[in-house]
């Protein structure tokens, strides 16, 4: 736990605290930013409270007065819920405006995960509650030089698989073999595993109308065989197999042909562009010491696809938070499912994915990179960008 700097962070945001509580380890955001083992059953509430200065406080159970023991600061222990109630007002002191794992409106569902009741109690001890938001993006998302190095290490093993991929395609239809999706998924799981990597789910390997389906699942039942004058979209995403590592995800079009089709290429530029508008933002926001929201590079990118006329296909966010979970817990690139009003911090690892979903015309578009803005300001892409549609029967 970095005690100072959460401390000089509260100073600046002018937050008299940090409370975290959790109760059957059900906030992963406290447990990483405290370090607490959840290898061990939480069965009872506790709660640590970071003031803006002084000395940290917890808040344990008589029956777990362990729990927080690796922390520094005062230890308080409660048996009673009467007891719970009169400490935790004492601990908070003074303090009018803390902040907690709580986003107004459920705006940011990553960090809403203190309960309506709690919420209720320090409000009720005339305590102002405020979103945690951008101190989570800073002190939970918040990327070393190690972590981008094991994020650029997976980087190249998905890159690698995704070449492959799109060669193996090419191979089997050449030898006449028409492979189903979920078939070329269970290649890339091959190739991952030799690679020693992790995922949880995925990659999505989807043909056609499926790709139309951000969130397409190929099975035995649902899939596919591939023929030539198919549009493949590759989504893969995974980590290095070792503790700590850091997710990479992307996303890619290939066409199963010798040339792709002008209608094809033509809207795959279009989702191009739009990423790249976003992209572009980023830069020159860093570029000039400019601070950007998550929101903003979502309109910067949906603004190209609007003004192409396929706005209504764009039917998702442009981006998500990228760390030890693919979809980790700091700044969206969103203003459409929510108005992500937190800031792009240094640091930081996030995807640009914009799409144009035509299921009725059986067609789905999706570009995605990975977005790293280092400590210093530099913002880079991890890996190659996709220019134009892999034409697969080309590349055997």
């Amino acid at each position: 736990m970095e005690l100072s700097a959460i401390q000089k962070a509260l100073q600046e945001a002018d937050i008299d605290g940090w409370l975290f509580y959790d109760f059957h380890n059900r906030d992963a955001i406290a447990a990483r930013v405290l370090n607490m083992d959840t290898s061990r059953f939480a069965s009872r509430r506790w709660f640590y409270f970071i003031p803006e200065k002084g000395e940290p406080k917890k808040l344990v159970h008589r029956i777990e007065p362990w729990r927080c023991d690796h922390l520094p600061g005062e230890k308080y222990v409660y048996l009673s819920w009467e007891e719970q109630h009169a400490l935790l007002k004492q601990i908070l002191g003074k303090a009018s405006k803390v902040a907690m794992q709580y986003s107004p409106n459920n705006a940011i569902p990553y960090v809403s995960l203190v309960d309506a009741g709690t919420v209720e109690l320090i409000r009720s001890f005339g305590v102002t509650i405020v979103s945690s938001a951008d101190l989570v993006g800073q002190f939970e998302a918040h990327l070393s030089m190690e972590d981008w190095k094991s994020h650029q290490e997976a980087g190249a093993v998905m890159q690698m698989v995704k070449d492959e991929t799109f060669k193996e395609i090419g191979r089997r239809i050449k030898q006449g073999q028409n492979p189903t999706e979920v078939e070329i998924q269970a290649f890339m799981h091959k190739l991952m595993r030799e690679n020693e990597m992790f995922w949880e789910d995925g990659p999505i390997v989807a043909i056609n109308e499926h790709a139309a389906d951000p969130h397409f699942e190929p099975t035995e039942e649902n899939s596919f065989r591939m023929k030539e004058g198919d549009l493949v979209l590759l989504d893969l995403w995974a980590k290095k197999n070792r503790p700590g590592s850091i997710y990479y995800d992307i996303t890619w079009m290939g066409y199963i042909g010798t040339t792709v089709p002008q209608q094809v290429e033509e809207i795959f530029q279009i989702a191009r562009a739009a990423r790249q508008a976003g992209l572009d933002l980023v830069r020159e926001r860093f570029a000039g010491d400019i601070t950007v929201y998550g929101w903003q590079v979502d309109d910067a990118t949906r603004q190209v696809i609007v003004d192409a006329g396929y706005g209504e296909y764009f039917t998702h966010r442009t981006g998500h938070n990228i760390g030890e979970e693919v979809h980790g817990n700091g700044v969206n690139i969103d203003n459409l499912e929510t108005k992500d009003e937190r800031k792009i911090l240094r640091g930081t690892c996030f995807s640009i994915e914009p799409g144009i979903y035509l299921a009725h015309e059986k067609l789905g578009f999706r570009t995605e990179i990975d977005v790293f803005v280092t400590d210093e300001g530099q913002v880079e892409v991890t890996g190659p960008m996709q220019e134009k549609v892999i034409p697969i029967m080309t590349i055997v």
